[in-house]
C-alpha cells in the first residue's frame, strides 16, 4: 500500500486554481516530519519531473515552470502536504505525486487543464 494518499485533483480551465493535499496515515511522525517534501508531476508521454520541494527548515524551491504559480506547504501535525496551484496552464496537465523522503510515493492524482 502506497504511504501516502494525494487528493484535490480534477479539471480546471486555463487560469484557474487547485488545491492538492497528500496525506500521510500510516507514516509515523519521526519519519514525516524531519524529511524533505516534494510534489512532482508526470505528463503522458514523459517523465517525471520535480515540482516543488520543502525542506525540513522551511525552505521552498520551485520548477522554472511553475515558479510564481504554485506554493508548496506542509502542516507537520496532521501530516499533510499542500499544493496550492494558481493561474493553470494547458501544460500543468500532469498526474501529481508527493514525496517524502526520497523513498515514500503516493499514487497520485490527476490534474487535468482546459483551454
Amino acid at each position: 500500500q502506497a504511504q501516502l494518499v494525494e487528493s484535490g485533483g480534477g479539471l480546471v480551465q486555463a487560469g484557474g486554481s487547485l488545491r492538492l493535499s497528500c496525506k500521510a496515515p500510516r507514516m509515523i511522525t519521526s519519519v514525516f516530519n524531519p524529511n524533505a517534501k516534494s510534489w512532482y508531476r508526470q505528463a503522458p508521454g514523459k517523465q517525471r519531473e520535480l515540482v516543488a520541494t520543502i525542506t525540513t527548515g522551511g525552505r521552498t524551491e520551485y520548477a522554472d515552470s511553475v515558479n510564481g504559480r504554485f506554493t508548496i506547504s506542509r502542516d507537520n501535525s496532521k501530516k499533510t502536504i499542500y499544493l496550492q496551484m494558481n493561474n493553470l496552464k494547458v501544460e500543468d496537465t500532469a498526474v501529481y505525486y508527493c514525496n517524502v523522503g526520497g523513498d515514500a510515493w503516493g499514487r497520485g492524482t490527476q490534474v487535468t487543464v482546459s483551454s
